[in-house]
């Protein structure tokens, strides 16, 4: 099986519900096609570069998916049907790509988790050490 990487573009005057209904959608087609859903990632509304079909911005949405190769054209072919789809891109995710698309989980989610551990943590500052000025003079009287 092959792993893929899509991101697609969905126009900005949808509803939250709308929006989760098309993603489901995609989440079923590939799934219909002999896939599974490796990871997701809601991107959210976001400003596009230049005007596609005059909306200048979009819900960005990403899918990292698992299939054989003969799933792609149907899955893109869903895209191309549906109205709500301003631009979408699959590309095939080649060794490298998996492992730093990994890592880049791994971070993000290790990120998440120290902000909790940082809060509980405190330290009180410690006392600044006599200076060795002070030290010196103190030797030299004795």
């Amino acid at each position: 099986m092959n792993r893929y990487e899509t991101v697609f573009i969905m126009t900005p005057v949808l509803s939250a519900e709308q929006v989760a209904e098309t993603v489901e959608k995609y989440r079923a087609v590939i799934l219909k096609n002999g896939g599974k859903t490796i990871h997701e990632d809601a991107w959210g509304l976001k400003k596009l570069a230049y005007p596609i079909q005059k909306k200048s911005t979009g819900f960005y949405h990403l899918i990292e998916w698992e299939a054989e190769g003969t799933a792609v054209l149907p899955f893109e072919t869903e895209f191309r049907r549906d109205e709500r789809i301003l631009r979408f891109l699959t590309t095939a995710m080649d060794k490298h790509h998996v492992a730093y698309a990994e890592s880049r989980r791994d971070k993000s989610n290790r990120k998440a988790e120290p902000k909790a551990e940082a809060e509980v943590v405190v330290e009180a500052p410690a006392k600044a050490p006599a200076s060795k000025e002070d030290g010196s003079k103190t030797e030299a009287k004795a």
